[in-house]
């Protein structure tokens, strides 16, 4: 690891997030004796993030437990035409209404990971539509535009990928980069923001945003990125069988979020735990050192760590006593997955489906056939089995740690 200076260096270096830094001897240099505000874009493209948005929000995290002064940054206004990079094809174009209520949705979630007020390394959050939507066209071409160059703009892998795979890009998606450009030089004028943070895939982004800072202003700031977030077996970071892994509790249900960590591969505590928990980094040694059957107390750690910053301790120690009591004792816990059954029977399937154990009724039958469905710990080998309901609970189960219950209506 490099030598740092600075606490908040060493810290995200320490922990894994450091990929690419703009002029990291300057940046470690002013974090060592100033306090720096930083910010990270979030577009509100669902009422809720996922997990894949955890590791910015972590960031953020790490930049106010160093002693420096998050800002949350809510797309509002760029959220109006969605962020291109590496997508195969352009976003669905949102109305206000429908952006408006994604971001006071999306908000909550950040208070439990920050602490916002009116202090030097307080947190705040602002919307980029507070000045994006007021620009006038032609004084932004003439003022901003001036220093974008098309042949570089083109050159950014976000871009050329995907112009690559003879995939249309829009104009509108094009400025997307110009916009976020412009954030950053707000952000550096309102808010004497230094430093812009994101994942990989906004490398290009942020660098764009470093040179107009600079061009325009004489402004000097900086820019990290974080490593691409990959499972062990490949997986892209937040997706599973049943969908995404939501961070607002009326999305996911806390006992599938516990799970969801509870679940992690062998290979993935120790960096999960330095990524996405506060553990001090001799237990997460302690703990990714862990042989066998052992590593499962590292698993658990780590959900119960994960679950209770994002959902709180009364949750997080409930969905652990669910899987205590579902694995060990073979009871259905009280915050496993519930569906109530009109009539008193429904098909297996649909079952699978309704509890969120399979996606569809395609992957239902793919389960049922591979033999991973059970009824009460019971093999379903009859894809047209009807499911009885009686006055006690059914527990219904997808592999050896996805379970569900159905009950009476």
């Amino acid at each position: 690891m490099t030598e740092y200076k600075s606490d908040l260096l060493r810290l995200l270096d320490s922990r894994g997030y450091i990929h690419q830094t703009t002029d990291a001897n300057a940046l470690d240099a002013l974090a060592a004796r100033s306090i720096v505000p930083g910010y990270i874009g979030f577009d509100p493209t669902a009422p809720s993030l996922h997990v894949g948005s955890l590791v910015q929000i972590m960031l953020l995290r790490r930049l106010q437990q160093a002693g420096h002064k998050p800002i949350v940054l809510m797309g509002g206004g760029t959220g109006k035409i969605g962020d291109p990079s590496f997508k195969d094809e352009a976003r669905k174009l949102m109305t206000g209404d429908v952006i408006a209520a994604n971001v006071a949705s999306i908000k909550r979630v950040f208070e439990k990971f920050l602490t916002f007020g009116d202090g030097p390394t307080d947190a705040v959050m602002v919307d980029n539509a507070d000045w994006l939507d007021k620009l006038e066209y032609i004084p932004f071409l003439r003022d901003i535009g001036q220093h974008f160059s098309i042949n570089r703009m083109l050159s950014f892998d976000s871009v050329k990928l995907r112009l690559d795979r003879e995939q249309s890009l829009s104009f509108l998606e094009f400025n997307y980069m110009i916009l976020q450009a412009y954030d950053f030089l707000e952000l550096s004028r309102k808010a004497a923001c230094r430093l812009q943070m994101g994942g990989s895939d906004q490398w290009g982004n942020i660098i764009n945003g470093v040179e107009l800072a600079r061009r325009v202003d004489g402004t000097e700031v900086f820019g990290i990125t974080t490593p691409l977030i990959t499972t062990a077996d490949g997986g892209k970071m937040g997706k599973t069988m049943s969908g995404a892994v939501w961070l607002n509790e009326e999305s996911l249900p806390a006992y599938d979020y516990w799970q969801f960590w509870r679940n992690t591969h062998d290979k993935d505590v120790g960096r999960f735990l330095r990524l996405f928990t506060d553990l001090p980094l001799d237990e997460i040694a302690r703990l990714e050192a862990l042989d066998g059957a052992e590593i499962n107390a590292a698993k658990i750690a780590l959900a119960n760590a994960a679950t209770t910053m994002c959902r709180g301790a009364d949750a997080a120690a409930q969905a652990a006593e669910t899987a205590r009591r579902t694995f060990e004792e073979g009871a259905a816990g009280d915050a496993l997955p519930t569906h109530a059954v009109p009539g008193g029977s429904i098909a297996i399937v649909d079952a699978l489906v309704a509890l969120g154990l399979a996606a569809s009724k395609g992957e239902a039958r793919r389960l049922i056939k591979g033999g991973g469905a059970r009824i009460d710990g019971e093999k379903v080998s009859d894809e047209a089995l009807i499911v009885a309901i009686g006055d006690a609970p059914v527990k219904i189960s997808a592999g050896k740690k996805n379970h569900g219950v159905l009950t009476a209506s």
